[in-house]
């Protein structure tokens, strides 16, 4: 033990921290989400029968045995529906929630065991284990989200195991995995059109020698937009993703080899976008219109992003793997903000109102700006953003009498920054049309918040027989400062937090199992929050069963959500305008809890016939335990017992296909019952909610000859609209019916 600790105090010395993975037994795994970027896997035909399965790790474990709540969504499963949407893909994971926004997914709204989904804030995002979001300590909103079509597959992590990701882990991780460099000369084409000028290029090249690989990637996609504009003007979007990777070995034939990977990439989009909804009047009668005051309403942003990897095993039992990275963000949001002499949501609330019923007809543009106070403010919010870090991760295999270990510690030494510039202009309604009302810009917000932070995470997976049992730890060192360059103040903040873990999975029979586990969630404050500001603290617990064998998953978990302080950091897109922008606000105690089921199994019918069956369910409940005024729009006056927002009390997802080598099809259900969007109590039909979402989408394809397959898809096939939300002003629509058809070829 002795030995032990010296091994493990030497590699502490030159490392730092990134989650790792193992296989069962303390023995060489085949690779992991981790190693993507150097890792290298043939490449599935896109008309073959079935794609090889990759293991996937989580937590030192394989997922089938994981002491937590894990998911994937694999490559074929991405494949089945091709979906452009985040929210789509993620429905099949029990657990999370998303709140539709434009109904495209551009800008995802995405929660996991009833944390706010609103711009995924408080859930930690990952592509490749690291995090992508613009600024993840500073500013969580994830403005930016890359291309699922980009993706391999997608691991979600719940449960103790969130521990080993951060800054948030009360609700858990997604990590989105990209394309490994091909260990030979291989290249694809994706081409798709379909309505509403929907149009898709997806393509990549790659090779690799042992010594020296590459791959390219490159994807175009956009729309003219299905909303409707009195000018009949575009309401789509237009984005790129670029993708190089390239990795090199100096020496394969070396005792402990070197590996090098570098991954590069570029994203921009330019998109039509607005805040601005419908009355429910309107969207009952007209859901895909929109209003004329939301005309000029456009997003541009750009970014481009960098990571160099470095892995060696100079034991045969340790991986010390190193990776820097740094991602820079940009993006100007032109839109309409508010009335001088009103508020957009308290219009939109009551519109035929005596004192509202103007301003209602200038939204629609049924009516002239006359006053003052009946002048549009619209002007861009202006951000820039830094994210950057250094993450090294050492995993060592060993043992202790009968007790297999995989030991994992690691240290993360990250930096980011936003910069912030909102500024209005007036504008005044006339012909249908706005014109510029000759008054000087107004500056609303200029200011910068930085965090520095430093990440330790150690766990030990150890296995006795059927039995294993993962403790570990997590501390997080954060130093956040704020700088208003209006009023010219400055402030700083720091803490200091433990976040202890315990997941234990016991087998049952091989392919059976029982799991339990707990652990500390965490969610930091604002960057120079006052010295009363407390992070988001919880301890989170959860049991459940699993079987999994081959292609057969069936899963059932309760949890249970302990907070102790449940917080929220008001945005534009939750409805936050002024001196409560950017703002957190406390909410005291709560509980969330529920029940989470989920089953994946494919029915051999004889020969390449298969029927591939899947489907997820949660039942979530929640409530406030004290009272509390707060100027959130989302809690706003709460009594001890209500409901905490956007926890929905019923989410279902069901599919089933019909799959041969040469075609086959698949039909996906979807049923998310009425969310509460402020908190409160009683009957949801007398409250600000959603409706109840009920979509089908249906997919089919054709495989041409070998290599070459035809597909089809179609979203919400019964065309059904429904409210998927009104934040941050009134009633927004999800997507039609929307019929696609692509063609792809393996080169």
């Amino acid at each position: 033990m002795t030995r032990l600790m010296r091994t493990v105090a030497c590699a502490l010395a030159c490392t730092a921290y990134s989650p790792l993975t193992w296989s069962e037994t303390p023995h060489p795994s085949p690779p992991t989400p981790e190693d993507s970027e150097s890792s290298v896997t043939p490449e599935a035909d896109p008309a073959s029968e079935a794609e090889p399965e990759q293991e996937v790790l989580v937590m030192a474990t394989p997922i089938g045995k994981t002491a937590g709540s894990a998911h994937v969504v694999r490559e074929r499963d991405l494949e089945r529906y091709e979906y452009d949407d985040p929210h789509a893909v993620l429905t099949r994971v029990p657990g999370v929630y998303s709140r539709g926004e434009d109904g495209l997914g551009l800008r995802p709204n995405i929660g996991m065991r009833g944390v706010n989904p609103d711009r995924s804030k408080k859930v930690t995002l990952l592509e490749d284990g690291i995090p992508f979001g613009p600024a993840p300590y500073s500013a969580p909103a994830a403005y930016f989200f890359p291309l699922m079509t980009r993706m391999t597959y997608v691991r979600v992590i719940k449960g103790p195991a969130a521990i080993a990701y951060g800054p948030q882990s009360v609700g858990g991780a997604i990590d989105l995995i990209t394309r490994p460099i091909p260990t030979e000369t291989s290249a694809r084409a994706d081409i798709s059109l379909g309505e509403y000028g929907y149009r898709k290029a997806h393509g990549y090249f790659g090779s690799s020698d042992g010594t020296t690989g590459f791959l390219i990637e490159g994807v175009h996609l956009g729309n003219d937009g299905f909303k409707e504009l009195p000018s009949g003007a575009d309401t789509g979007f237009v984005k790129n993703e670029w993708m190089a990777k390239a990795s090199y070995v100096p020496n394969p034939t070396a005792e402990a080899p070197h590996h090098f990977n570098l991954k590069l990439s570029y994203a921009d989009e330019v998109s039509n976008e607005t805040y601005l909804g419908l009355s429910d009047d309107d969207f009952k009668r007209t859901p895909l219109a929109r209003y004329s005051a939301s005309q000029l309403d456009r997003m541009e942003w750009h970014r481009t992003s960098a990571t160099l990897t470095h892995e060696i095993s100079p034991l045969p039992k340790l991986k010390i793997t190193t990776k820097a990275y740094r991602h820079d963000f940009s993006r100007i949001w032109r839109k309409v903000n508010s009335f001088r002499g009103a508020s957009i949501a308290s219009v939109l609330e009551d519109p035929n109102s005596p004192q509202n019923a103007v301003f209602y007809a200038i939204l629609r543009g049924e009516a002239e700006s006359t006053s003052p106070a009946e002048t549009l403010l619209i002007g861009p919010n202006q951000r820039k953003f830094v994210s950057q870090g250094v993450d090294v991760r050492v995993r060592w295999d060993t043992s202790t009498g009968g007790l297999a270990h995989r030991f994992e510690y690691g240290v993360t030494a990250h930096y980011d920054r936003i910069e912030r510039r909102h500024s209005e202009d007036g504008f005044l309604a006339a012909r249908g049309e706005l014109f510029p009302d000759g008054t000087p810009t107004e500056v609303t917000a200029l200011n910068e918040a930085s965090s520095y932070a430093a990440a330790v995470h150690v766990s030990d997976a150890m296995s006795f027989g059927r039995f294993i049992i993962t403790p570990g730890v997590r501390t997080e060192s954060i130093a956040g400062s704020f700088v208003d360059r209006l009023s010219l103040q400055e402030r700083g903040n720091s803490l200091v937090v433990v976040l202890p873990s315990l997941g234990a999975f016991w087998s049952l029979t091989d392919h059976f199992g029982v799991l339990a586990g707990g652990y500390r969630g965490f969610s930091p404050p604002a960057p120079g929050s006052a010295e009363f500001v407390k992070p988001e603290l919880s301890i989170n617990y959860e049991a459940g069963v699993r079987y999994s064998k081959a292609r057969t998953l069936l899963e059932a978990v309760g949890f249970y959500n302990d907070y102790s302080n449940l917080t929220d950091v008001c945005t534009f897109s939750s409805g936050c305008l002024n001196d409560d922008l950017d703002r957190q606000f406390d909410a005291g105690a709560a509980r969330i809890f529920g029940v989470e089921g989920s089953i994946q199994h494919e029915f051999p019918l004889g020969g390449s016939l298969k029927a591939p069956v899947a489907g997820a369910y949660t039942l979530t409940y929640s409530e406030f335990e004290s009272s509390f005024e707060s100027d959130d729009p989302i809690f706003g006056s709460v009594t001890k017992g209500d409901e905490v927002p956007y926890v929905p009390r019923h989410q279902l997802h069901l599919e089933a296909g019909l799959e041969h080598s040469r075609a086959g099809g698949n039909l996906g259900f979807n049923y998310v019952a009425a969310t509460r969007e402020i908190a409160g109590s009683g009957p949801l039909d007398q409250a600000l909610a959603t409706d109840p979402q009920v979509w089908l989408d249906a997919s089919a394809f054709f495989n041409l000859s070998k290599g070459i397959r035809l597909y089809a898809n179609v979203r919400n096939l019964t065309d059904n609209h429904f409210i998927t939300g009104h934040r941050p002003y009134g009633a927004r629509p999800n997507a039609p019916r929307w019929v696609q058809i692509g063609l792809k070829a393996q080169l």
